[in-house]
């Protein structure tokens, strides 16, 4: 584990690399984060989570602040997304603390869904209808709502915000990353709030490390913030089909690591 002062600087630089890569494809970057809290900065566990947590909410809105400028707000599918991340991520938090403070079969669950949408979205080719098509058109928004409160119980659960998974889904069936990335961004954002405010209130009955480290995720945040402006700038020089493959690889390595983890 790194000196205090050390973890905040190598949090926020490793927070704002991640960023760059992973905001294009509307994933905040905390999913390839928690791995590298625990491996890298010591964060104990179950506080990895909120911590990562915190740092959606500090590191998410410069992005979506300059999705906004550029007039990408993701309309009705933001609205779908948090209608069911929301709630999904407030029973995650719980379970997390309450049944699941180590969690290693959730972390072979985890990489055994990822790791074959990875590549499924590696191999896979934008639809000519992409570019047209209006959020939400791809797939029923009952069952948007349901799939979203899914993810959002397991971004409570590991402290990824759902953007990561719901991406994926979103852009593999056919929806552009230019309708996603804002979408996805203001999704984990939102749930995010609702996650570090759980952990938070449920921290004051508990004898184990529940609560965020703040230091640490604030620092990580800011990385992030920078990161994820910078990615969003950047995403409209970048081909749909390039961004398709950088999220294959990103889902992949996060899979991979789930399943590592879980393994050991």
């Amino acid at each position: 584990m790194l000196g205090t002062g050390w973890t905040q600087v190598v949090a926020l630089l490793a927070a704002f690399v991640i960023a760059v890569v992973a905001s294009p494809a509307g994933i905040s970057g905390a999913a390839l984060l928690l791995p590298f809290q625990v491996s890298v900065l010591g964060t104990p566990s179950p506080a990895v989570t909120p911590t990562n947590l915190l740092y959606n909410v500090v590191a998410t809105p410069g992005a979506i602040y300059r999705y906004w400028r550029q007039g990408q707000t993701g309309g009705r599918l933001t609205r779908l997304l948090v209608a069911g991340t929301l709630p999904g991520v407030v029973a995650g938090s719980i379970i997390r603390v309450e049944l699941l403070p180590g969690a290693r079969v959730f972390d072979l669950v985890v990489g055994a869904v990822l790791t074959p949408l990875a590549g499924w979205i590696a191999v896979s080719r934008p639809s000519p209808q992409a570019k047209s098509a209006q959020p939400g058109y791809q797939i029923p928004s009952f069952a948007l709502v349901v799939v979203s409160a899914a993810v959002g119980c397991v971004g409570g659960i590991y402290g990824i915000g759902g953007g990561s998974i719901l991406a994926p889904v979103l852009i593999g069936g056919g929806q552009p990353p230019s309708e996603v990335a804002p979408a996805a961004l203001a999704s984990t954002f939102v749930t995010s709030i609702a996650g570090v405010i759980t952990f938070t209130t449920l921290s004051i009955h508990q004898h184990l490390h529940v609560a965020p480290d703040w230091l640490t995720g604030i620092a990580l945040g800011i990385g992030g913030l920078a990161g994820a402006y910078t990615g969003a700038r950047i995403q409209a020089r970048l081909p749909d089909l390039l961004i398709r493959r950088v999220m294959g690889i990103l889902v992949l390595a996060i899979g991979t690591r789930y399943l590592v983890l879980g393994a050991s």
